[in-house]
């Protein structure tokens, strides 16, 4: 009976072995200064929002994938 308990006590618990040490407090400080870094570096902006119509006023279909593959 001992044993069952101490196998299912040893099956919950292995979950949690294997997360990561909590950072510590110098981390979590220096934490939002590079989240704010991170916010004002100008990233790849995707074009996936915006309209890709204007391709195809172009002249063969290779020219018109070229262009809408931009905006993948």
């Amino acid at each position: 009976m001992k044993k069952m308990i101490l196998l299912a006590a040893l099956t919950l618990a292995w979950p949690a072995w294997g997360q990561a040490p909590a950072p510590k407090a110098e981390a979590v400080k220096a934490a939002p200064k590079a989240a704010k870094l991170a916010k004002k570096k100008p990233s790849s902006v995707s074009k996936r929002h915006e309209d890709a119509r204007h391709c195809l006023q172009r002249a063969s279909n290779e020219a018109i994938i070229r262009c809408a593959e931009e905006y993948l």
